[in-house]
């Protein structure tokens, strides 16, 4: 039936017991990545006036939240956690608003289909995060909603407006935010295991990382470690405790940050390999050309 077409059947594994899922096949090192990775690609760096701008826009967000929702250890810093994914998965819904605009315009660049699934892909694994921290009830107080949201509603114009002009200048927006999310999670991790560790794993979260069909997941994890036969591996979370948890949201912004350091430097969401990626750096204003 066409719900059935929509929504994947699981099949019951005889070998391992577990459910068995339909998958996208698994990725292939790319010509452009296997061409950055032997250095014959230059990475590009950012116009040092740019990424200084960036670097303040996002640094402002960042340390006023961190100014509202200082870190406690307490049930009060999953409210820090909402306002946080709120903000953090607006940028993908631009992207999409203006690839998809360009697209009703007749643009037919083949990378463009494959961008817009990979961010909505993006998309969904921020919202994810976002029912998590609903779920711990991150989003009980009308104050923390109306801040996060109207924040969001904000950022989601300003980078509607910026990706409209410089993708590049976009993108790397968003590598500043994914990777302040990977250290507050990782500060979070390792200050308050215990607690964590003697906390369930909420429902939702079970349902996405272990029992949902994992196209939508494999899809957003662009770059990941390459085999000996050039395919990329698959990720399998596997929660036993809300600290398992964390560490995947985590993990998951360290693969947000790596297709955006490839798409600010490369122009291609796998430009390098997993083991070198590095942030974007930026270039003195004497060298950029006028």
């Amino acid at each position: 039936s066409f719900q059935m077409q929509l929504r994947p059947q699981r099949f019951k594994s005889v070998d391992s017991g577990r459910f068995a899922v339909l998958a996208p096949p698994a990725r292939k090192l790319a010509a452009p990545l296997k061409a950055a990775s032997e250095g014959s690609v230059q990475a590009a760096e950012m116009d040092e006036r740019i990424f200084a701008f960036n670097k303040i826009v996002i640094d402002t967000v960042y340390d006023i939240i961190c100014f509202l929702y200082p870190v406690t250890g307490s049930k009060r810093d999953f409210a820090r956690f909402y306002v946080l994914e709120t903000v953090a998965r607006v940028p993908y819904f631009a992207y999409l608003s203006v690839l998809h605009l360009r697209e009703t315009f007749g643009d037919r660049d083949p990378n463009l289909g494959e961008k817009m699934r990979t961010h909505y892909a993006e998309a969904d694994n921020e919202l994810h995060h976002l029912l998590i921290m609903e779920s711990l009830g991150g989003n009980s107080s009308v104050i923390d909603r109306t801040l996060a949201q109207t924040m969001a509603f904000g950022y989601y114009w300003y980078v509607t407006a910026v990706y409209a002009v410089s993708e590049q200048a976009a993108y790397h927006l968003s590598e500043l935010i994914e990777d302040h999310a990977y250290n507050t999670y990782s500060k979070f991790l390792s200050e308050h295991e215990a607690m964590l560790k003697g906390l369930p794993v909420p429902s939702i979260a079970r349902k996405y990382y272990i029992e949902d069909n994992p196209f939508m997941f494999d899809q957003f994890c662009t770059v990941k470690d390459v085999d000996q036969d050039g395919n990329f591996s698959q990720r399998r979370p596997q929660l036993e405790t809300l600290y398992d948890v964390f560490v995947n949201v985590r993990d998951d912004e360290r693969e947000h940050w790596k297709t955006l350091c490839n798409l600010v430097q490369y122009n291609d969401m796998q430009g390098v390999e997993n083991k070198n990626v590095v942030g974007t750096k930026a270039k003195p204003i004497e060298a950029v050309s006028p």
